[in-house]
């Protein structure tokens, strides 16, 4: 069992998990650009992992895009989580087969 599958989400709270190290991404062409040239109001993308019961908008398994300041990290079992309430959430990415534009806000 999954450490965040032990966790009990509440309210309007959406616990996130980020792929690789926090801040870093490649680009298109695929070259890897550090955290440390991130541009000031660059938002974070994550995974949802889990939700609480009042969220409307987000799914265990979206693509969600944050403001990384607005977060509280926990650590379970050694992995790193963050949990932010669903209205500090800017965008959630649609699937590749949803036939819509790839992201709504």
């Amino acid at each position: 069992m999954k450490p965040y599958e032990e966790v009990t989400v509440l309210f309007d709270r959406v616990m996130v998990q980020i792929e690789g190290p926090q801040g870093e991404r490649r680009s298109r062409a695929g070259i890897l650009i550090p955290a440390t040239a991130q541009m000031s109001r660059r938002l974070t993308q994550a995974t949802a992992v889990a939700v609480g019961p009042h969220v409307r908008a987000v799914k265990v398994g979206d693509e969600v895009f944050f403001n990384p300041e607005d977060q509280f990290e926990i650590e379970l079992e050694g992995d790193e989580y963050i949990v932010l309430r669903e209205r500090d959430i800017h965008a959630v990415k649609s699937p590749a087969d949803a036939g819509g534009t790839g992201q709504y806000l």
